[in-house]
């Protein structure tokens, strides 16, 4: 489970967690988002300006074994899908769904852009 914080300046709160708090930047190839993190244990959060493709940005990002399987799931239990189902070109297959509380989660799954 990774946190996605919502953020207007990429830079800046770049400078903030690795100059101040002393995270490393982990780059993942996309200019939207970014992820720091502790370099003594891996613990990371992510840092996004706006969604690629969803239309608007989650909370958290929980990845899972299935995805499939976990977006029927939420749709049998009648959950709102925010973002459909969707292969990423950047190698994740993901969806986004709003917990009953409000909250917008990405459920994702690592995919090989082969397969």
């Amino acid at each position: 489970m990774t946190a996605d914080l919502t953020v207007s300046d990429l830079a800046e709160e770049k400078a903030f967690y690795i100059d101040f708090l002393g995270l490393e930047a982990q780059d993942m190839g996309l200019d939207w988002v970014m992820r720091v993190v502790v370099p003594s244990s891996g613990e990371h959060i992510q840092l996004l300006s706006q969604d690629a493709t969803g239309p608007e940005n989650p909370l958290l990002s929980v990845k899972v074994d299935d995805v499939d399987e976990a977006f029927a799931t939420a749709q049998r239990l009648g959950y709102e899908i925010v973002h459909p189902l969707t292969t990423e070109p950047w190698g994740i297959r993901r969806f986004f769904v709003r917990t009953p509380g409000g909250s917008v989660l990405n459920i994702a799954q690592h995919h090989d852009p082969t397969e």
